[in-house]
């Protein structure tokens, strides 16, 4: 250990902006984790579900970007939806290739019982309302570059 430790610094984890980004995200979905389990939905399956409530029908494709997943991620969420009848598929009339997923009555009656989720889970975490919005800015802003 020498005197050109300074140029080291840049590797310290207490330097890293994705760490703090990695470690919230994954204690908000912690945080998630009894308040969904009543539903019977892990985070990512509500997601799919948030996102198509939020639009009704989308395709796969769609799908994946809107939720930043890969068809890898994707496809076994939408199955175990499937299978769970929150969720119908039907491939598309103009091209076979393309899945279009829209909620089931059941999916619409989920939507119901969910409408807890977003204040328990805001609950744990003290933030204002000022706080709150900037960090949802900054962090869409970031989101906007990948």
């Amino acid at each position: 250990m020498g005197l050109d430790e300074d140029k080291y610094d840049i590797l310290k984890l207490s330097n890293q902006l994705c760490f703090p980004l990695y470690a919230c995200a994954k204690e908000i979905v912690r945080a998630y984790t009894p308040v969904l389990k009543p539903l019977g939905l892990t985070y990512t399956q509500y997601i799919v579900m948030l996102a198509l409530w939020e639009r009704r029908t989308l395709y796969m494709k769609e799908l994946g970007e809107i939720l930043y997943l890969d068809s890898g991620t994707l496809t076994p969420l939408v199955n175990r939806l499937f299978e769970k009848g929150y969720i119908s598929k039907k491939r598309s009339d103009k091209d076979a290739r393309d899945l279009e997923v829209s909620v089931t009555v059941k999916g619409w009656e989920l939507r119901e019982r969910a409408l807890s989720v977003p204040g328990e889970v805001g609950s744990c975490v003290d933030l204002n309302a000022e706080e709150a919005q900037k960090l949802f800015t900054l962090l869409h802003q970031l989101l906007r570059q990948f």
